[in-house]
């Protein structure tokens, strides 16, 4: 039988704050975090999540932030929180046991469209140096180990929206094989550039309610129209009980199990009837030998696409159609992170297990037929005793992720 894993910190940077406390009351307030944004005035599209109030010289220790892309400097925030909030140092920690799981989809996608823009406009010799060290998606890993001393694996995971919880799954074998101790696992991505944005309008992916940006984005409800990109980060950190134990840490919660599918339907819609996510689904809770009716809350994907919704709602409708869990996104709040989205959204899991409560579904106010009878949660948080809860990541090519959470 494989070691019990716990989660011993967390490490936010979101469009709802630059740390997990400010990100938990966003979330809960359900104020929107969506706004014209004018760098993207150039896209037909006008409207983001962006990080508020973030500055990269202040937030992270290292002396030269400007060597590394939006998404690494997210990162490293990020991980800093989450070793402090576990109760680790990595000054003296055992480096070689320690592993770094990161997730991206695009990794340093800035700095990639602002050096190929350099180039067309200037020729090579404007180039940075740094150019491939910024962008190349195993960076962000790279970059964090060289940052934190780590000698044990780090590497980086690319499973499109579902890369966040991809890296956390990847996290949970090395430590149940005993490659590491300690696993800091995420994601992280800030692809709120011209390019993403025009290519995922071209794709009709991003909501137009230019109207009404805080509306936007409207996990469930009958008028969603699309989603609204993101940028972030969110990190986990994962022990195997014992260790956490002998250290005296306290547990946020377990990791009970995990699922992880693929459609082979289409490049980028979902199965129409919900197949991978469903084996996923089924996969977690014999992982963590539990049943449907184990299963207190579920932490949606969410984003607003009326495909995606549709089709999750539907999974969850007839898997738990006994026993209703309480059902929310937080894409309504802090839009769509991309491949920083199952970190985030299984952080705030593990936050809403630790505190006794789950955050509403901004936004959702009026149910189609293919949302009605989920116990969405709306308007105010609800405090509820969570024991056993759920957080789906679903990714462009059919990746499908399920991380099952219980309490200590």
């Amino acid at each position: 039988m494989n070691p019990a894993i716990v989660i011993t910190g967390t490490g936010l940077v979101t469009p709802g704050g630059t740390d997990t406390d400010t990100t938990w009351d966003s979330v809960c307030a359900g104020k929107s975090a969506a706004r014209r944004d004018p760098e993207l005035d150039g896209p037909p599209v006008h409207l983001s999540c962006r990080v508020p109030g973030f500055d990269p010289a202040a937030l992270l220790p290292t002396r030269q932030p400007w060597r590394y892309d939006r998404a690494t400097q997210f990162l490293f925030a990020a991980a800093y929180e989450a070793i402090h909030h576990a109760g680790l140092d990595h000054r003296t920690w055992d480096a070689s046991r320690v592993a770094l799981v990161i997730g991206t989809a695009a990794g340093g996608i800035a700095t990639l469209e602002a050096q190929h823009r350099k180039l067309l406009s200037t020729g090579p010799g404007a180039l940075s140096p740094l150019t491939l060290t910024a962008y190349l998606p195993n960076m962000a890993a790279a970059h964090l180990a060289l940052e934190l001393g780590v000698t044990g694996p780090a590497f980086h995971t690319s499973s499109a929206c579902a890369s966040g919880a991809t890296a956390i799954i990847t996290a949970v074998l090395l430590l149940h094989t005993g490659q590491c101790d300690i696993a800091l696992a995420g994601g992280t991505d800030a692809m709120i550039t011209p390019l993403c944005a025009a290519a995922f309008t071209k794709m009709g992916a991003l909501s137009t309610n230019y109207d009404e940006p805080s509306a936007a984005s409207r996990p469930f409800d009958k008028d969603r129209d699309g989603f609204v990109l993101a940028e972030g980060a969110g990190l986990l950190v994962l022990e195997r009980a014992s260790h956490a134990q002998a250290r005296r840490a306290r547990p946020l919660a377990v990791l009970a199990g995990h699922g992880a599918t693929s459609d082979a339907h289409h490049p980028t819609a979902p199965h129409p009837e919900g197949r991978g996510l469903r084996s996923a689904l089924n996969q977690a809770l014999n992982s963590s030998s539990a049943s449907t009716g184990d299963v207190d809350h579920i932490n949606a994907h969410g984003t607003s696409t009326r495909l995606n919704d549709q089709v999750e709602a539907g999974a969850i409708r007839d898997m738990f159609s006994h026993t209703t869990p309480s059902v929310t996104s937080v894409k309504g709040v802090l839009g769509h992170t991309m491949g920083a989205a199952g970190a985030i959204e299984a952080a705030i899991t593990v936050t809403g297990i630790d505190r006794g409560a789950a955050p509403p579904t901004a936004n959702f106010s009026q149910p189609d037929r293919t949302t009605a009878g989920l116990d969405i949660i709306t308007r105010s948080p609800r405090r509820q005793a969570i024991h056993f809860a759920l957080s789906h990541s679903l990714g462009f090519g059919g990746h499908n992720t399920v991380l099952a959470f219980a309490r200590p």
